[in-house]
């Protein structure tokens, strides 16, 4: 029973989340919104529509570790696995402004959001300080919008086009029962999928953080591997990367912002989220760097990179989970090995590629 709840919870988030993206994307084309400003707000915040469900959901009833736990395993899920799979798929373009703007932003917000929780806690003025930066950063791209190259304007155009005039979704009164319906079905998704968490936690032993972290994380990010692996087979493969970025972002500013000034107390860090979790996560993000920076691509190897750590991290929160005894070899191979090599090895390679650019 437990698990049919999981599934159908998880169903209809995915399924709001479509309904949701659909009616506001229309809706907005229809008052004459441009489609590069729907596909920057409107589509990018939809994906993250479950994460958001799920984790207000939770800070709401008290289930704080899950509420936490789905943000950050979820930007750990979205970089990981979605480009590491993606990655071995085709190898995938990074588009410069990437590097330059969005990459860079969600580092920073990452590092904000440590910053911010190292009291222990994540209160209603944390909560308003990242919701506001969300709106800052939301002005600024749709300003931003309007000075970008005609090719990706026209390409965004083809993603999203208005309804035509024979279309069954042409009348704003469909448009507004779209969005009605996948909001309703995104709590009560929520609902099902967070009461289910709750049981396999109990039913397994494992705690709700690890729960969030894993089953958690990686069901409410069903819609970004949707839409990234869509993307990149259908050759649109800068729009796979850039999801995930965006996703990021609006996980940690919105999801997490809206999930503090909802709560009905500060929501409580727990120290093994401060002193691994969160750096993690942050780890992630600035990997992110030097491989985007060499040649703008993620190659099949840098994607299988990728995934061999999701793996490494979600075997270690389960060693970690039932303190079994191979936790500390496991630890002690990864933080004096494989994590200082992996380093280095993406260290000489940004290195060499910087210096191949400036020769040449």
């Amino acid at each position: 029973m437990t698990i049919a709840m999981f599934v159908f919870g998880l169903a209809m988030l995915v399924a709001g989340a479509q309904l949701l993206v659909r009616g506001a994307s229309k809706l907005a084309l229809s008052f004459g919104i441009s489609p590069l400003v729907v596909g920057l707000t409107v589509v990018a915040f939809g994906t993250s529509a479950p994460e958001m469900a799920v984790s207000v959901r939770s800070s709401w009833g008290g289930q704080v570790d899950i509420a936490l736990g789905n943000v950050v395993g979820s930007n750990i899920f979205n970089v990981l696995f979605i480009l590491g799979l993606s990655a071995l798929v085709a190898p995938l373009l990074v588009a410069p402004q990437l590097i330059r703007q969005e990459v860079p932003l969600m580092i920073g917000a990452s590092l904000l959001v440590f910053g911010v929780a190292l009291d222990g806690g994540l209160g209603r003025g944390d909560g308003a300080l990242l919701f506001g930066l969300l709106v800052a950063y939301t002005v600024f791209l749709i300003r931003q919008s309007r000075r970008e190259s005609r090719e990706t304007q026209d390409e965004y155009a083809q993603e999203l086009a208005a309804p035509a005039a024979g279309a069954w979704d042409r009348h704003w009164a469909v448009q507004l029962a779209l969005i009605g319906g996948g909001l309703a079905l995104l709590v009560l998704g929520a609902n099902w999928l967070v009461d289910a968490a709750v049981s396999f936690a109990r039913a397994l032993g494992l705690s709700e953080m690890v729960i969030g972290l894993t089953i958690v994380a990686a069901g409410t990010s069903m819609p970004e591997v949707a839409t990234s692996l869509v993307a990149t087979l259908r050759g649109e493969r800068d729009i796979a990367v850039g999801n995930v970025i965006g996703s990021n972002t609006f996980n940690l500013l919105g999801v997490l912002g809206l999930s503090s000034l909802v709560a009905p107390h500060a929501l409580p860090v727990p120290p093994a989220m401060l002193n691994f979790d969160l750096l993690v996560m942050i780890g992630v993000a600035l990997a992110c760097l030097p491989i985007f920076f060499t040649g703008h691509v993620i190659a099949r190897w840098e994607g299988a990179l990728f995934l061999a750590y999701f793996f490494a991290y979600t075997a270690y929160l389960l060693l970690a989970s039932q303190q079994h005894d191979l936790l500390d070899t496991f630890g002690t191979a990864m933080t004096t090995v494989v994590i200082p090599l992996t380093a280095v090895t993406l260290a000489v390679f940004a290195a060499r590629h910087w210096r191949e650019r400036h020769q040449g």
